[in-house]
């Protein structure tokens, strides 16, 4: 199941989410319209009267005791309830990944620590995002022994990485890059859109029993008030002790939602973490230890409500079948089917089964790879979201490509946008004169000291003499830091993106694609639901493909001939190449924001329609590479790097 058929079922399971929630509010709105009838009966009869109900007639007593009026108020009370709980909990949860992983006590981790634990598990994140052609995403840590890890968030752009302690210092490589390699896959299909709204939604459900909490509270406070002949105590107790009750049976449908939405995930994480380090003894021994030597149980005060989201189990249960994961064995057996049923730490390598699995994706990688430019775009729309072990060895060089001072920079909020903005400057001497004069004033607008200005300026320089496959690497390390900006410094960071931009009167595709990714990637978290089609965007499809034909300085006719060839994916008659002076870069932004909207089956045409456009000739440079994977990444497709010769 490729990305797009992940992003699909991710969307299914969006909608079955909600048919199992509705269940059990319903479930609940029974349930709490039989407590209050059962209160309400024998509030409004004496003893002698409830003792005769009970030997003959009571179900009928009791469903005469409530109006269809008092029903219905009930079921809006308990459906309210719900809602306002869920909309209470989804504002807390604004914030996205972060506000997840602050609630069980993670804490962001610096990319400039000389923690040796907290710098290995950065190091292997970092790996991770540029093989996958994503920004790194923050990295918390939970100081607990157990081995355990999630990934939070609503997209791409605010994910997070919570690991705990114990995960990091009881794993070996290996089995951490499993542990990791299963959390991107999360990241990227979708599963963690629905782990955040199945937060907020039972959240709703579990605040009927706070309800009944209140209730308790308030009535524990009218009997030291009040005669103890006062019924309406009693009554108030009652009610406070049934909605108590309800509150946590609401718990046990959410439990059980949680199962029910969760464990298939799990397995398919667990495969792509497979497929991605080519290794599946790493995660493997991850599980083993798990169930060996070590365990996953977590112990902050909120650990619970976020189950669902662990790499294996972190809270104890009461029933198996309300468990979010499968069991432990399963999983291994899955990943190593000759495996003997052992939990061993030892044994790490098994018989030559997992050896040819190994082996099978190295051979498919191999077979993908080609030295023509349409091959190579292929490969990489094939690998979306699932990269293949060669990006992880492009991502490793490209690290130990960069140098100590510049990766130094990327790691802290300051140089982070000196990186960045020293990859916008311009080559020729003349015109890079030009633009640090008009940053620096609009620097000393903004309050930066003169020593700021010029520490900032010898950062961009060193960055702007990069190699052209090290941009988009240096994009994403400094991604992390620069998502720790506040508003005001993330609007002055933007705003020096724009001068730079445009000290020389034009915009070139290459800054766009730069100043898009940075932007896509530090807005703030956004829903959306992908329901368009292709067809209902035809316009915005024209404008898209006719500035990448443009882009590569055709004559006439062969741009028509390229544009042509592009839409034929796309299966719209009579579309034309639009007019070169009709076309501007802010109406390519707004068509972006709209095809993102697009049904995620349907953009692979999209992807493969705007390659056509690319490599018409053939061939693809660094230029071309990152305009497509900045097209791509606005569309939320983490496109992996394209290893050009």
């Amino acid at each position: 199941m490729n990305f797009f058929e992940q992003q699909d079922r991710a969307k299914r399971n969006t909608n079955y989410l909600l048919f199992l929630l509705a269940l059990a509010v319903i479930s609940l709105v029974i349930v709490t319209t039989l407590l209050v009838a059962f209160v309400v009966f024998f509030a409004q009869s004496n003893s002698e009267k409830a003792t005769s109900a009970l030997s003959n007639g009571w179900w009928q007593s009791l469903a005469h005791s409530l109006s269809l009026d008092a029903m219905l108020w009930i079921a809006l009370g308990i459906t309210s309830v719900v809602f306002i709980g869920s909309a209470f909990r989804y504002l807390q949860l604004q914030s996205g990944g972060r506000s997840v992983a602050e609630s069980v006590g993670g804490r962001l981790l610096q990319s400039n620590t000389q923690d040796l634990d907290e710098r290995k598990i950065l190091n292997v994140v970092e790996e991770m995002a540029i093989a996958s052609g994503t920004a790194v995403p923050p990295v918390y840590l939970l100081e607990e022994d157990a081995i355990n890890a999630f990934a939070a968030g609503y997209s791409p752009q605010d994910a997070v990485i919570g690991i705990t302690r114990g995960c990091i210092r009881q794993l070996n490589r290996d089995e951490l890059q499993g542990v990791v390699a299963h959390e991107f896959s999360h990241i990227f299909h979708g599963d963690m859109r629905i782990n955040m709204r199945l937060i907020a939604l039972l959240y709703g459900i579990l605040a009927i029993g706070l309800v009944g909490q209140l209730l308790l509270r308030n009535a524990s406070h009218l009997r030291l008030s009040r005669s103890s002949r006062d019924k309406s105590t009693g009554l108030i107790l009652a009610l406070g002790v049934g909605l108590l009750v309800i509150g946590y049976t609401g718990t046990f449908f959410g439990n059980l939602i949680k199962a029910a939405v969760s464990r298939q995930r799990e397995f398919l994480a667990d495969a792509s973490a497979v497929k991605f380090t080519r290794n599946p003894d790493g995660i493997a021994g991850a599980l083993k230890k798990i169930g060996g030597v070590s365990n996953s149980e977590l112990y902050s005060n909120q650990a619970a409500e976020f189950s669902h989201m662990y790499f294996s189990q972190g809270v104890k249960l009461a029933f198996t079948m309300m468990a979010t994961h499968p069991p432990l064995t399963e999983r291994i057996k899955r990943i190593q089917p000759y495996w003997n049923g052992k939990i061993s730490t030892d044994d790490t390598r098994h018989i030559s089964t997992n050896e040819s699995l190994a082996k099978g994706f190295t051979t498919q990688e191999t077979t993908d790879k080609s030295s023509s430019a349409s091959a190579l775009i292929d490969h990489s729309i094939a690998h979306i979201a699932d990269p293949a072990h060669s990006h992880l060895d492009y991502a490793r060089q490209r690290l130990a490509d960069i140098s100590a001072e510049l990766r130094a920079a990327t790691q802290e909020p300051f140089g982070a946008r000196a990186v960045v903005l020293g990859l916008l400057l311009d080559l020729d001497s003349a015109q890079s004169a030009i633009q640090t004069s008009q940053l620096t004033a609009y620097l000393k607008q903004t309050g930066a000291s003169h020593t700021e200005i010029e520490t900032l300026i010898n950062i961009m320089r060193l960055a702007a003499n990069s190699s052209p496959e090290l941009k988009l690497p240096l994009i994403e390390l400094s991604m992390t830091a620069l998502k720790q900006l506040t508003h005001k410094q993330r609007q002055d960071f933007l705003g020096g993106l724009e001068v730079l931009i445009s000290a020389d009167q034009k915009i070139s595709l290459f800054e766009w694609s730069l100043y898009r990714i940075v932007r896509h990637n530090l807005k703030p978290p956004q829903q959306y639901k992908q329901h368009m089609a292709l067809r209902d965007l035809p316009q915005e499809c024209r404008l898209v493909l006719s500035i990448i034909v443009y882009a590569g300085s055709l004559k006439d006719q062969d741009a028509t001939n390229v544009f042509t060839q592009a839409t034929e994916y796309l299966s719209f008659s009579s579309m034309t190449l639009l007019p070169k002076n009709t076309l501007k870069l802010e109406n390519l932004d707004k068509a972006l924001a709209q095809l993102n909207l697009v049904k995620p089956l349907q953009k692979p045409l999209l992807l493969k329609a705007m390659s056509q456009c690319i490599i018409h000739d053939g061939k693809i440079n660094h230029i071309e590479a990152e305009l497509f994977r900045a097209l791509a990444d606005s569309l939320d497709c983490p496109l992996p790097p394209l290893s050009i010769p």
